[in-house]
């Protein structure tokens, strides 16, 4: 039995330079909005800190991914900078959606992303 193909949704969140407790609100928005879209994951772009504030964005963003996904709010994360092939948890969410391997961002070690499993 063959699945339709999951695209993932992107979502920036550097978009108009916002303070940490603004993108937090908007990622949490944005995740609950993907959801009701009917995505299996999201691509986050945080930026990783080469303009000054994306640093924050990136460490702050990524602690709550990593608390929402302990309460279950989300199934898991993967970080840019783990987004590869060689990567336990990237390789079962590629095996389960080959068609992520298309990914721009795949093997990049981008550090200013992170793939959402909602």
């Amino acid at each position: 039995m063959s699945r339709k193909p999951a695209p993932i949704k992107i979502i920036n969140l550097e978009d108009g330079m916002p303070q940490v407790e603004e993108a937090r609100l908007r990622m949490q928005r944005e995740l609950h909005v993907a959801r009701q879209q009917g995505y299996v994951a999201v691509k986050l772009i945080h930026g990783y800190g080469s303009s000054g504030v994306g640093g924050a964005l990136r460490i702050e963003l990524q602690k709550e991914l990593h608390r929402l996904a302990g309460t279950g709010a989300l199934r898991s994360f993967v970080t840019g900078e783990d987004w590869r092939v060689s990567d336990e948890k990237a390789w079962e969410l590629l095996k389960r959606y080959p068609e992520w391997k298309k990914d721009s961002d795949l093997g990049k070690a981008n550090k200013g992303i992170s793939i959402v499993l909602l």
